[in-house]
């Protein structure tokens, strides 16, 4: 049983940035595919972005641009740096490790507990 923590987030104002980290229990290396999601108030759970062990990411469209997901295996830690922060961001942040290759959040193995995202206008 892994565990993930999620670390990093916060208030921020817009245009500002932050960046969340996600901690394993144990290693990353087998994990075919690591994400980060997010619900809104009032909305359901979406993939923000996701990474292979290989290294190919994917981001929903929103975030394209603005922000990047990284993994250090060596460290069993997820990142995602958000930049160019708008309040539609503002949601808790979690992120979620598969031994499958596809983030569908119903196909993840591992979640975390979330960091709540606050962007004020």
């Amino acid at each position: 049983q892994v565990q993930l923590v999620e670390s990093g987030g916060g208030l921020v104002q817009a245009g500002g940035s932050l960046r969340l980290s996600c901690a394993a229990s144990g290693s990353i290396f087998s994990f075919n595919a690591m994400g980060w999601y997010r619900q809104g108030p009032g909305k359901q759970r979406e993939l923000v972005a996701a990474i292979t062990r290989g290294g190919t990411t994917n981001y929903v469209d929103s975030v394209k641009g603005r922000f990047t997901i990284s993994r250090n295996n060596a460290k069993n830690t997820l990142y995602l740096q958000m930049n160019s922060l708008k309040p539609e961001d503002t949601a808790v942040y979690y992120c979620a490790a598969s031994y499958r290759s596809d983030p569908m959040p119903a196909l993840m193995n591992y979640w975390g507990k979330g960091t709540l995202v606050t962007v004020s206008s």
